[in-house]
């Protein structure tokens, strides 16, 4: 079990470590946050169904449970969106580091939307997050775009924690790639007018960003991210994937050279450190055979 504790662990990583590429890719792709993310979202569908069709995993989704993807696909276009406006306001390491609010919110949303029980350890790890986030920015002024850019990386923190929640009741039924097929292409639907907004030819010249994004940011990371939530609660998924941003920080320092100041860095070291707090307290939860039920 200890065996299999670090192999998930281990995948959860590299799923983070593909995700966070988007930091510096959000800001590499020069093209209106609409169209970047529709573009991306399209792309990624045709990749992803051609891999299921492949796979021959199945694509059908039971009438019951299709509102719930409906509605998560939603909360997804809101999230990217959102997170992609936090990103051209500041940099890689503030839009990143607010969207990792998110674990906070989740643990509080999880219990209330799952009916779990609530884990008071949540409450100190929600401490460090949020002392994390006021060294991004301790002068909360709305004429700073850094305070605008984190104000966008919150909404897109609640946007992604109540899909996460909500998607974690069906990735028991359903395969992780299946599922991103139909998020991807919900996402594509309503973000396809805004291509109307831009000459075709722009979208073209910034293809390899765009594909990037497809390809290692959706298709591959999203995927193993959603895999992820079979083996660990999705509070505990949150939490540890707040090492997200320390990947993502390192990208943008190695191919934008946007290296972060004091503040952020300890700031991001308060959050890192619920990563490896909640990384030893599920090692413990999940040392059980049914501890993945006890959600």
């Amino acid at each position: 079990m200890k065996k299999f504790h670090v192999r998930h662990l281990l995948e959860i990583n590299l799923a983070m470590l593909f995700i966070a590429t988007s930091g510096a890719l959000g800001r590499y792709v020069h093209l209106p946050v609409p169209v970047t993310i529709g573009a991306r979202a399209i792309l990624a569908f045709f990749l992803l169904y051609l891999f299921c069709k492949w796979k021959r995993i199945p694509l059908k989704v039971k009438r019951i449970d299709f509102p719930i993807i409906l509605l998560s696909g939603f909360l997804m276009c809101a999230h990217w969106v959102t997170y992609f406006y936090a990103l051209r306001m500041s940099t890689v390491a503030i839009g990143m580091l607010s969207l990792f609010t998110y674990p906070v919110l989740t643990a509080f949303l999880e219990p209330m939307i799952l009916k779990t029980k609530f884990q008071r350890i949540h409450l100190l790890l929600a401490f460090l997050v949020l002392a994390g986030m006021y060294f991004l920015s301790p002068d909360l002024d709305f004429k700073n775009s850094y305070t605008i850019a984190i104000a966008f990386g919150l909404l897109s923190a609640l946007c992604y924690a109540i899909r996460n929640i909500l998607l974690k009741q069906k990735v028991s039924d359903y395969n992780g790639s299946m599922l991103m097929v139909y998020q991807t292409g919900i996402v594509g639907v309503v973000l396809c007018p805004f291509f109307f907004t831009i000459v075709p030819k722009l979208i073209i010249g910034q293809w390899e960003g765009l594909v990037a994004l497809a390809v290692l940011t959706t298709a591959i990371g999203h995927t193993l991210f959603l895999m992820t939530f079979k083996h660990f609660n999705i509070t505990t998924v949150s939490i540890i994937s707040s090492v997200q941003p320390v990947y993502g920080i390192l990208i943008g320092a190695v191919f934008l050279s946007e290296i972060p100041e004091a503040t952020t860095i300890f700031g991001g070291i308060l959050i890192v450190s619920s990563v490896v707090i909640e990384s030893i307290r599920s090692k413990g939860e999940n040392s059980t055979p049914d501890a993945n039920l006890e959600l």
